[in-house]
């Protein structure tokens, strides 16, 4: 990871496996957040997680697509890839990959796919390769903090102690790859909110409060997540939550 205040990272072609950092490089927050959540060694000798993870909230009622009950997610490291399993009610498994959303049957093999799945996304009704890219992209970028913190393609920009705010390159999906911010209490380390405007969504700024946090072997994750319209003083609105998160038996692996 390189903190500079350049305001624009340089486009970064698209690597086999994340380059790591030193971590002597991090700023005071960032080496903070790495440390509290476990540091840096276990997280680059990590290849992923995984964790079953409940889903719900109007948002997907709205786009008539809510997830099943409890997903199986399990997100890679080295490249932007998930796997939902199942992603619908009838049990079908979802796999990000990229720029790619599929679905998989019972033995395995691709039932379809859609190449390109960002830019065919749509407003209004969703399809569940919609819901296994929106997911599946998300929990990417959920489950990989504060490994995202140590790629040296992603640049992070400290406006004050506390606050980092990434710049993602292209090959890297995101919600954005610049209206982003995350929030870290300056005593703990941990993850207290992480704002962003989700492109694919909407384009107005989301207040993402992590409301809990659990553990896993001796490594803290967040397990309790709530996705609101952010207030202009940059508190989630009441009344405006779109998403709930829960995560369970999270772990590296």
């Amino acid at each position: 990871m390189r903190i500079t205040q350049l305001a624009v990272a340089p486009a970064v072609p698209p690597v086999a496996a994340p380059v790591y950092a030193p971590v002597m490089v991090l700023s005071a927050t960032a080496r903070r957040a790495v440390e509290a959540y476990g540091g840096a060694e276990r997280w680059r000798a990590a290849q992923g997680a995984e964790g079953i993870v409940t889903v719900g909230g109007p948002l997907f009622w709205l786009k008539l697509r809510p997830p099943p009950p409890r997903i199986r997610m399990r997100v890679e490291f080295a490249r932007p890839a998930s796997r939902l399993d199942p992603v619908d009610r009838s049990g079908r498994v979802g796999l990000f990959d990229g720029d790619e959303a599929r679905l998989e049957g019972d033995d395995g093999r691709v039932v379809t796919r859609r190449q390109d799945a960002r830019s065919r996304f749509p407003r209004a009704v969703w399809d569940r390769l919609d819901l296994t890219y929106f997911l599946g992209y998300s929990i990417w970028n959920y489950f990989g903090l504060p490994a995202l913190l140590l790629r040296d393609d992603i640049e992070w920009v400290e406006p004050r102690d506390g606050t980092l705010e990434p710049r993602f390159p292209p090959h890297l999906p995101t919600h954005s790859a610049r209206h982003q911010a995350m929030h870290f209490d300056r005593t703990t380390g941990l993850l207290r909110q992480f704002d962003y405007v989700p492109e694919v969504v909407t384009s107005r700024w989301i207040a993402h409060v992590v409301e809990a946090h659990d553990s896993w072997d001796g490594i803290p994750y967040p397990s309790k997540r709530r996705v609101a319209l952010r207030r202009p003083d940059g508190g989630p609105a009441p009344r405006s939550t779109a998403i709930r998160i829960t995560v369970a038996d999270w772990r590296l692996w």
